[in-house]
């Protein structure tokens, strides 16, 4: 099966040589653009933005990344290593996913999909052998981790023996709460049995995708806040997006500090135990530049104000 490369520098839209600020800079620039919770066109948008996840993936790791930069113009007659436990499906049958949010580039190279032990061993004297495991990766949206969701993967099998390829739909539920690592079980869609035994299963491990404004923590989400210096001092209300598009209205007490973590109790993953708590942490930005009636009020609270903020005291 054709594998075609990806030009992950290209996705990002930044040089070869480009630095680690800038290659996270440039994907949470292209994250916010397509994310699915602001796009009208939520389909195209969630292709691209697993796509632009995809590259992050790899270029925003700097193993993956030293890696890829070594395929070179021969990548396509370089080998992927052999997974651990196992050997590739190549070494019997081929297969090749679709719908997991990763493309065959990324799984060939970096992904874990495979089959889980020898998947060329035959059966003594006729006996059946039930099929091998198969393992593959499936990208998940923030929002589908806090909703759930139902996805369509199309797994292509190719038969060495007489190459045939099969195409067989497959889905999937995503349970609300879903976690970095877990693995997602379909029985009876894993590699062919041999002499009569059952087929083995599928299981799909679960890789977060990468949000530009949240952070996941177990249950919990973090996300920053900016604010005014003026907010900060005398206190507001500003409106919170939340997974999915939903805002809700956070107070802001006087006096609050750049750094400060202001809890939103229940508005984080789902769980067993109860939901987890999404946390607001507060930055404060400043005005790059001000108008002169601005620099002359900002002039005016120097002069006014006793507040140092170098001394213990006041802190």
């Amino acid at each position: 099966m054709a594998t075609e490369f990806k030009d992950y520098y290209e996705t990002l839209g930044v040089p070869r040589d480009a630095d680690a600020a800038a290659i996270k800079k440039a994907f949470r620039k292209l994250a916010r653009k397509h994310h699915p919770d602001v796009a009208a066109d939520q389909a195209d948008a969630e292709a691209k933005f697993k796509e632009i996840n995809e590259a992050y993936e790899v270029l925003g790791d700097p193993e993956k990344r030293k890696r890829y930069d070594q395929l070179g113009a021969d990548w396509n007659r370089q080998g992927p290593p052999p997974p651990p436990g196992g050997g590739w499906a190549g070494a019997s049958e081929e297969f090749e996913f679709e719908g997991t949010g990763f493309s065959d580039f990324f799984e060939r190279y970096f992904g874990g999909t495979g089959f889980r032990g020898d998947p060329r061993r035959r059966p003594a004297g006729g006996a059946a052998i039930r099929g091998h495991d198969i393992e593959g990766d499936l990208m998940v949206t923030l929002r589908e981790a806090m909703e759930g969701a139902m996805r369509t993967i199309a797994m292509r099998q190719l038969d060495p023996a007489t190459g045939r390829e099969s195409v067989e739909e497959i889905h999937v539920r995503i349970p609300a709460g879903i976690r970095e690592g877990q693995r997602l079980r379909v029985p009876r869609h894993g590699g062919r049995g041999i002499g009569g035994g059952d087929p083995g299963d599928l299981y799909l491990r679960v890789r977060l995708a990468a949000d530009p404004d949240f952070r996941v923590r177990g249950h919990d989400l973090y996300r920053n806040l900016p604010l005014a210096p003026w907010e900060a001092v005398l206190g507001t209300t500003v409106p919170v997006q939340l997974p999915g598009g939903r805002r809700v209205q956070v107070r802001i007490p006087a006096g609050t500090e750049a750094g400060d973590q202001l809890r939103l109790r229940g508005y984080g993953l789902p769980a067993k135990a109860g939901p987890g708590d999404l946390f607001v942490v507060v930055e404060l930005r400043v005005p790059a530049e001000t108008s002169g009636a601005e620099k002359a009020l900002w002039e005016k609270l120097r002069d006014t104000s006793n507040f140092d903020p170098r001394d213990p005291g006041q802190s």
